[in-house]
């Protein structure tokens, strides 16, 4: 077996569900015909058994084998955002990514984000927003963040160290009336909104001001 498709295995068991043509994008993007490429592996690999795929859906949908989730889930669309903002942080900064994880989870800790990453020299627990949740239950949400900061757990949990309590960043195409006093929190509807809100803003004078995210 090819090292790409080792990788393709790898991905899939990481994002539980991709599309074609996000496996396209990051497998194939150099080649010459990336969508023929991409459609001749995917079909070899699983006809030799490695994966499987939802073939009501167009393009296809592919998946581990066995399948980490239900191929006809709810919670197909939500796995399939999370590699969305996976595939934009690469194209705005794959060299500046360290670390990402899909779903990470935390010894005693009622914590469950959808992405922890370290991208850009700062740590973020991202949140996913497919459906559109309340403003109570997001601060529920962020409460549980809270109590995950102020038990300093978080600290012997991250993969990475890093001297502060990593931001919360919602994505979500409409903003939640959230605050907290404790952590930071981010929210924008995806990566570029982000990348815009800390560019350096031009003064008069000509001068660049720095917005730092962590």
């Amino acid at each position: 077996m090819r090292q790409r498709d080792k990788d393709i295995i790898n991905a899939l068991q990481q994002f539980r569900a991709m599309t074609r043509d996000q496996l396209s994008e990051l497998f194939f993007s150099r080649t010459k015909n990336p969508i023929r490429h991409v459609n001749e592996v995917l079909k070899r690999l699983r006809d030799r058994g490695y994966i499987e795929a939802d073939m009501n859906r167009q393009p296809y949908i592919y998946f581990p084998k066995p399948a980490r989730i239900k191929t006809n889930g709810q919670k197909v669309d939500h796995f399939l955002k999370i590699t969305d903002f996976y595939l934009q942080i690469c194209r705005h900064g794959e060299n500046d990514l360290k670390h990402f994880s899909v779903e990470p989870q935390f010894p005693n800790v009622e914590v469950r984000p959808d992405i922890l990453q370290f991208w850009r020299g700062s740590a973020f627990f991202v949140e996913i927003q497919n459906t559109q949740y309340t403003a109570k239950v997001m601060q529920q949400k962020i409460a549980r963040y809270e109590a995950f900061a102020h038990s300093e757990l978080w600290r012997e949990c991250l993969p990475f160290k890093v001297k502060r309590f990593p931001a919360v960043w919602i994505v979500a195409d409409h903003k939640y009336n959230v605050s907290s006093e404790y952590i930071r929190i981010l929210q924008t509807k995806d990566v570029v909104e982000l990348i815009a809100m800390t560019k350096p803003k031009q003064q008069p004078s000509n001068n660049g001001i720095s917005i730092k995210i962590g």
